[in-house]
């Protein structure tokens, strides 16, 4: 940040000492680690949107304040955890016009005046560079806002800047450090700052979950929201393919990329989806939610522990539980035993139809169909064509660059090897330890949609689809409140990915060997965001009135002096 905005940040924000910036040797592995200053009179540290907005029309905070609180907090931390990328250098402004609105008596809605990130691979057309943490992109100009972003400055929520990610949105790897890229280097976790953080949106995740930002956006091909909220113990919400506009976005698959939310609760989830969904011209595949969305947005669905009571819950435990390591599964079986003490019903043996042959057995592979000889059944046959294709529509939009392919992106990172790891390690960079082999395997298809394609694409789609709908339908043909699956094991998301359809997750506890969270998820078939809604607010709402520690908690910040990388991929508990 400017040293100008920084001086005016440290003497306008009120706090105890100067001292209180820094973290303390005897606090290491605690929540006290960081201390979160007071914004003012008020206490931002896990703060609702509500609370803020209160906070506001009471006239005890203003907008201004916020961003300048929220500035404080990635001077703060930001050089332990780097999940901002670039501050936008008109927020303050941004936020004095908000607030000038809100003394005018104008106030757009729930988001008015509540500074949030983009991951960076989202297009605004402002000071803010859109690069996907690639130095290739940098001085690119964007035509124009990415759709959902013009719909968050539209809802009066304040833009504070790009948040890091894993470069191309980990198209590029596969076999990389998560969370890093050339331009905006290693995101890591405030739980644990040596493993794996959770990705592509890593950087979105970790700023909510360290306090560094009120909300997040991010995007999913096949785990990028679930995987890092779960991860840093914070809501992360996937809709359904086509809810959310992708035009704007730097791609990845167009049959599979969605942009989610991300937020400390269901509610501020959902009121940042509240603000973003919608039919966009330039995304065809927005309008297949005409007629399926509800009338006045789904925060009206959001609920309390007392909705259980009659939920039925399916669990596939073949399909994903028996995936997950013993501790998980010991905390989620508690937390099973609490829904069931709160009137809901429990389900087993709800399989994913087939799931012998379409669920990876050991670890997320979205290669697997080629695993097993068929590369007719494989997503990565999709991804690869769509990638090509894709990002050469996105970058023919761009000005003030050379970068127009994908094989320029390819001999970019060739004569930047250094910085951008274009061979693997160890010519490269020890983050891209394959180099990028993924662009590489895209660039051979040369985009071409040929038989295998379109049977892989019928078999992705159709078989997980088949599968969660199967799931979801009891035998008696009546339909569960949702699935619930374990989101620590990559191929419960990745099912949902495939398929289109929406999954939602909430904090559930943290490994005791790593400190690293793992959440539960609710799978649900397309355009079920309400049912999403109501049931996760209302799992939610129990865990956090519960005497149990199966709920979000502060991070502890363990490794915060250790700066590895490649980080280590540890998804395991003690046992």
């Amino acid at each position: 940040m400017a040293g100008s905005v920084l001086g005016k940040v440290l003497s306008e924000a009120t706090i105890a000492s100067t001292d209180s910036l820094f973290p303390l040797l005897q606090n290491a592995d605690s929540a006290n680690l960081f201390p979160m200053p007071r914004c003012g009179s008020f206490k931002l540290e896990e703060a609702t949107v509500d609370q803020m907005q209160k906070a506001m029309a009471s006239g005890t905070l203003t907008s201004v304040q916020l961003v300048q609180c929220y500035m404080l907090r990635v001077y703060q931390t930001d050089d332990y955890i780097n999940s901002l990328l670039q501050l936008n250098p008109d927020a303050l402004q941004i936020a004095a016009n908000r607030d000038a609105e809100r003394k005018a008596g104008r106030v757009r809605g729930p988001l008015h005046g509540i500074p949030f990130t983009v991951k960076d691979n989202m297009a605004t057309k402002d000071a803010l560079e859109t690069t996907a943490g690639s130095w290739a992109l940098l001085g690119s100009v964007v035509p124009r806002d990415a759709f959902v972003v013009k719909k968050l400055r539209d809802s009066g929520a304040v833009l504070f800047g790009k948040a890091t990610l894993s470069e191309w949105a980990d198209m590029r790897s596969n076999n990389y450090s998560e969370g890093y890229s050339g331009r905006g280097g290693q995101a890591r976790s405030p739980y644990n700052f040596t493993v794996n953080p959770g990705g592509s949106s890593t950087g979105s995740a970790t700023g909510v979950a360290a306090n560094a930002i009120a909300f997040s956006l991010g995007t999913e091909t096949d785990g990028s929201v679930i995987n890092p909220a779960e991860r840093n113990s914070i809501v992360g919400f996937k809709p359904t393919v086509g809810l959310t506009s992708r035009a704007g976005v730097i791609p990845e698959s167009e049959h599979q990329d969605a942009v989610g939310t991300f937020g400390r609760t269901v509610r501020d989830a959902v009121y940042a989806l509240d603000a973003i969904y919608g039919v966009d011209s330039r995304d065809n595949y927005t309008l297949g939610q005409v007629g399926k969305t509800p009338s006045g947005g789904y925060a009206q669905f959001l609920t309390d522990k007392y909705a259980l009571k009659g939920a039925v819950f399916g669990i596939p435990w073949r399909s994903f539980w028996t995936k997950a390591d013993p501790e998980q599964l010991r905390v989620l079986k508690t937390i099973l035993g609490l829904l069931t003490s709160a009137g809901a019903r429990i389900v087993n043996g709800t399989e994913i139809t087939n799931y012998e042959t379409i669920v990876s057995p050991d670890y997320w592979n979205w290669d697997y169909g080629t695993t097993r000889g068929y590369p007719n059944e494989s997503e990565y046959t999709v991804v690869k064509v769509d990638f090509y294709n894709n990002i050469k529509t996105y970058l023919s939009e761009l000005k003030n660059t050379n970068i127009r392919s994908l094989e320029d992106i390819i001999q970019y990172n060739y004569d930047n090897d250094g910085s951008e790891g274009g061979n693997p390690w160890p010519l490269g960079n020890p983050a891209f330890y394959s180099g990028q082999d993924g662009f590489l395997a895209s660039s051979e298809t040369k985009g071409v949609r040929d038989t295998t394609y379109y049977q892989a694409l019928n078999f992705t789609q159709s078989s997980t689809r088949k599968g969660i709908n199967d799931a979801l339908t009891t035998s008696g043909g009546k339909k569960l409140s949702g699935l619930l699956v374990p989101p620590d094991v990559g191929q419960a998301p990745q099912i949902a990915a495939q398929a289109g359809y929406p999954v939602i997750t909430v904090p559930a506890g943290v490994h005791s060997a790593t400190g690293m969270p793992f959440g539960l998820a609710i799978m649900q078939t397309a355009w079920a965001e309400a049912e999403l809604v109501k049931w996760g607010s209302a799992i939610e709402d129990l865990l956090l009135k519960s005497n149990t520690p199966y709920k979000r908690s502060l991070p502890k910040w363990h490794g915060y002096l250790q700066r590895n990388i490649p980080l280590l991929s540890i998804y395991e508990g003690s046992d």
